[in-house]
């Protein structure tokens, strides 16, 4: 299939370049109801979809991914989609990118290195868009399917001198993109000044952030605090109407960029 091997990750730099500011919404195959689908007949126009879809989960084994995919992109074929594994066996050719995550905020050998190495031939064979990704949980101590599935804990938000490090690491190990996560279904989101922190030293690193955002407030306090890239998933199941809400949001800020 055809593809622009660099479309996201030209988004992204964009975005942290010029201080524009993206929306990727996040579905997990596991939670994908008739209601999803309704969000698609909304994207009539560029001011009304996401920057991004992602695609994964905690415990989804991959089964069906390819048909997923495939009826994504159909119904959306504006807007990349990219691959969000939570194993190795979340892979599909028909996708346009793929988050090649490292879990640095843990010490298990699993997901700092071995998925990837079993994935990396399939990956590199593919033609996808590769995203080599720092990722690290962060929350208030709540455990959630990731940190089970994972077999690590979050960092703490009040552990700002290990989560700077950490983010720091990544990016002198040539990870390309930071990804701080609460974890989906997080009552409490990464918190401001810790985006903030990170963002200040990681500079030009394109900032993700996600888990917990269930609020336009919490959307607006990680944009100002430096987040390139907000990611929000649970908080759409929950809310149908979230998804606008936020999409709205990122457009009036972006033209209030623009104007100042």
């Amino acid at each position: 299939m055809s593809r622009n091997p660099k479309k996201v990750a030209k988004t992204l730099k964009q975005f942290a370049k010029n201080q524009k500011k993206g929306v990727a919404w996040l579905i997990d195959p596991e939670k994908v109801t008739s209601e999803t689908w309704t969000h698609f007949s909304g994207f009539d126009n560029e001011r009304s979809v996401p920057d991004l879809i992602f695609l994964g989960g905690s415990t989804y084994s991959g089964s069906g991914l390819n048909d997923l995919v495939t009826e994504i992109k159909n119904r959306c074929q504006a807007v990349p989609l990219v691959l969000f594994p939570g194993s190795r066996f979340q892979f599909s050719e028909e996708a346009d990118a793929i988050l090649f995550l490292s879990l640095i905020s843990g010490r298990n050998p699993e997901f700092l290195i071995d998925q990837q190495v079993q994935a990396a031939l399939s990956i590199s064979q593919s033609g996808l868009e590769v995203l080599p990704t720092g990722y690290i949980l962060v929350n208030n101590g709540e455990v959630l399917s990731v940190h089970q599935r994972s077999q690590t804990l979050p960092l703490l938000n009040t552990e700002k001198q290990k989560i700077l490090q950490t983010a720091l690491a990544g990016k002198l190990l040539g990870m390309k993109y930071i990804f701080l996560d609460a974890g989906s279904g997080a009552l409490g989101s990464v918190a401001p000044d810790i985006i903030e922190l990170v963002k200040k030293q990681i500079g030009a690193t394109p900032l993700m952030i996600g888990g917990g955002i269930d609020s336009l407030q919490k959307v607006h306090q990680s944009f100002s605090a430096g987040a390139d890239l907000v990611v929000i998933g649970n908080g759409v199941e929950k809310n149908p109407g979230f998804l606008t809400e936020v999409l709205s949001y990122r457009n009036w800020l972006n033209h209030s960029l623009i104007i100042n």
